[in-house]
């Protein structure tokens, strides 16, 4: 049997280097490619590493591993579910290793959960190669759909109580995922008082990307190997522009070791202006919460809003 090569792997080492995370890398040590294809999308690579279990990789960036994807799936689903009175319809763009999906059919009051991916293969595989993390996709109240998320958005009015965007980084495929159109289609697909949550990277190294994309005419000559320390405020201006579409938008961040600078970040908006999203408004009691979580729990909810001075000083 051939063995499988990837150029994003030498001397038995997976290096994520990239543009979006200037002067580092992440490198992990690979025991065994397990797979590798180029979809019509997207460069898929998957491989079990030393020590964090099986690897998902999509254009060269980790999407996710079977060691930490707990911290990033249970907060992305949970910071907005519980931030949702009574949650019935979902829907979740992207997301096709089916983490989320995973983590949203935790909640007793959904009646349906809509999976929108561009990407069969991404699906196709994880279902092979990622079992524990894609078991949702068994679920009787689960509907796939492979399609381009904003397509399918554009036929979506007044349908879903709360929206996740769990897309790869702003390029590729996921690159439209990230402007202000976007938004203004999820507000229009979300019921009176939904929510949407969707992923950007922490500010330390990404600046938040949507940012970037979303502000790219103020940005001429813009590098990002500058100092990351000092454009926070386009965070802000972010922000205040979502404003424009939602009358609450927050922003939170959770800790996962294989993703740039350990650690990513999310924007949350609600239609419902009085929703306070740092609280949640339902919670499992303690030994359910133990017994349904490794990394959520209320305490962090609220944990997840608290920023660094610096950082709150420009943002807020």
């Amino acid at each position: 049997m051939t063995e499988i090569t990837h150029p994003s792997i030498k001397d038995g080492w997976f290096r994520e280097i990239g543009d979006l995370w200037p002067g580092q890398a992440m490198t992990l040590r690979v025991n065994n490619v397990l797979h590798h294809e180029k979809s019509k999308y997207q460069d898929i690579l998957i491989f079990e590493s030393s020590d964090h279990g099986t690897v998902l990789v999509l254009d060269d960036a980790i999407q996710c591993t079977e060691s930490d994807e707990f911290a990033y799936h249970e907060m992305i689903t949970h910071l907005a579910m519980n931030s949702h009175p009574n949650p019935k319809k979902t829907l979740i763009i992207g997301g096709g290793d089916g983490g989320v999906l995973r983590e949203v059919l935790k909640h007793p009051t959904v009646e349906n959960a809509a999976v929108c991916d561009i990407d069969e293969a991404v699906i196709r595989l994880s279902k092979k190669y990622l079992p524990a993390i894609s078991i949702g996709f068994q679920h009787p109240k689960v509907s796939v759909h492979v399609s381009d998320g904003i397509d399918f958005l554009r036929n979506c009015k007044n349908e879903f109580d709360v929206i996740i965007t769990d897309s790869s980084d702003p390029k590729g495929p996921a690159k439209d995922l990230f402007e202000k159109s976007y938004f203004e289609l999820l507000s229009d697909a979300l019921r009176e008082g939904g929510i949407v949550i969707t992923q950007g990277e922490w500010k330390f190294l990404q600046l938040d990307l949507w940012i970037l994309i979303y502000f790219e005419h103020l940005l001429t000559n813009y590098s990002l190997a500058e100092n990351q320390w000092l454009h926070l405020g386009l965070i802000a201006e972010l922000r205040k522009s979502c404003l424009e579409i939602f009358p609450k938008v927050d922003y939170g961040f959770t800790m996962i070791p294989t993703y740039p600078s350990g650690q990513i970040g999310f924007l949350v908006c609600c239609k419902d202006e009085n929703r306070n999203l740092r609280n949640p408004v339902r919670h499992w009691d303690e030994e359910e919460e133990e017994r349904l979580c490794r990394y959520y729990n209320a305490e962090i909810h609220s944990a997840a809003f608290v920023l660094p001075a610096f950082a709150r000083k420009v943002l807020w």
